[in-house]
């Protein structure tokens, strides 16, 4: 069994591959996750909890997992991680009481930072030829995944239930891990160091994060992480928004279909073009396409609230395409870019600068989508994505003054 890319190292190959099988079964039914909260009774704000619920595990956990990758095997941690997922799509099968909902929202957001952090940490920690393609690669797994997971996960649901697409991710998950286990053990156990004491973690940490605040990085931490802030925001609502502006909930799935399709060819060619010391920049200029394309979308959904005959036509759904694919192409220019200024700024604690960097992702979804649930409240859909683009749009404008400082 042999997996091809173009022109990619085995290990960004086999990251990349792992990384598109564990979002392949998970994307089954995640995309319907806002909609199956809102048939359950969940209010909006609940919507923000429920992603908290889920982020904030893998924020804490983090640093756990970033020291257990000294002692054991990364890939070995990473296919435990996998499983964990396995185990999220089994309890949901038999899920009864609200208590064991939550439970596994918990079980999930742990098994994602054993996946995430110990893959960080390969790919940090081992060498790579270009370290800005290879996060290209890896954070690009998610949108091919997303190209027929929703599309097939429908299918199956509509057919056989939500038994049933839990079911599929299931054994996926069983077979991700298998994978992960027999074509990255070998090479990552160059990275475990038995020797490796509590008291030097907690050094490497520190050393870490002094790094992290120094003018040669916080100014991009800050940028990158207000564009996961906002990010927070669009995964609880987004969905609710085209329900709210009247689509039916075929017409999202299948939108929500389009979008990583119309995407896919759009990341290759951000990869071949992202140059390997160009990580600080990438950053600014993510967080600036991302800043100016969710204030556009929230100006033009404001447009469709005030012209009602107009909400569900092909112009409607193009220009809604076009805003989201260009806020997801600053999104991934600006996370691609700070994973690769950790690992060239932190190459020497690639444990650490690994869990680090998983953090950013979930604290930042997290709280945004808590703000989100909070602020809903008093806005309006159109007026929190324009609120989301102007903090980002903000944060930017005070990350580049402090690089002049």
């Amino acid at each position: 069994m042999e997996f091809t890319l173009p022109r990619i190292q085995k290990i960004t190959k086999y990251a990349t591959v792992s990384h598109f099988l564990l979002m392949f079964g998970y994307k089954f039914f995640s995309l319907f996750f806002p909609l199956f909260l809102i048939a359950k009774g969940f209010s909006l704000p609940e919507v923000g909890y429920a992603y908290l619920l889920l982020y904030v595990p893998i924020a804490l956990f983090s640093p756990v997992v970033g020291f257990l990758n000294h002692k054991i095997n990364p890939a070995i941690l990473a296919a435990a991680g996998i499983l964990g997922y396995g185990a999220y799509s089994l309890g949901m099968i038999f899920i009864q009481e609200q208590y064991l909902f939550y439970f596994l929202q918990i079980l999930l957001g742990i098994s994602a930072a054993f996946f995430m952090v110990s893959f960080r940490a390969i790919l940090i920690g081992l060498p790579l030829e270009n370290y800005n393609r290879s996060f290209g690669w890896f954070y690009s797994a998610p949108s091919y995944a997303a190209v027929l997971a929703p599309l097939i996960g429908a299918v199956i649901i509509w057919q056989f239930g939500f038994v049933g697409v839990f079911t599929v991710s299931l054994f996926f998950h069983l077979f991700n891990a298998v994978f992960c286990f027999t074509y990255l053990r070998k090479p990552s156990a160059s990275l475990v160091d038995n020797g490796f004491s509590f008291l030097q973690f907690m050094g490497n940490y520190q050393k870490s994060i002094f790094k992290i605040f120094k003018k040669a990085i916080l100014p991009f931490v800050l940028i990158s992480f207000s564009t996961l802030f906002l990010a927070g925001f669009y995964r609880a609502f987004f969905l609710l928004f085209l329900k709210d502006i009247g689509w039916e909930q075929n017409q999202v799935i299948l939108f929500c279909s389009l979008l990583p399709l119309v995407f896919l060819p759009v990341s290759l060619l951000i990869i071949k073009r992202l140059k390997k010391r160009e990580g600080n920049s990438n950053i600014i200029k993510g967080g600036l396409i991302v800043a100016v394309f969710s204030i556009l979308f929230g100006l033009f959904g404001m447009v469709l609230n005030a012209l009602v005959f107009f909400k569900i036509s092909i112009i409607t759904a193009a220009v809604i395409l076009a805003l989201m694919i260009g806020k997801s192409i600053g999104d991934f220019i600006a996370n691609s870019g700070r994973s690769s200024l950790l690992s060239r700024k932190l190459k020497e604690y690639p444990e650490e600068a690994g869990a680090i960097d998983t953090i950013f992702a979930p604290l930042g979804a997290g709280i945004g989508s808590l703000v989100a649930g909070l602020a809903i409240g008093f806005l309006d859909f159109s007026l929190l994505f324009i609120l989301g683009g102007a903090i980002v749009l903000a944060t930017v404008m005070l990350g580049k003054r402090l690089i002049k400082i």
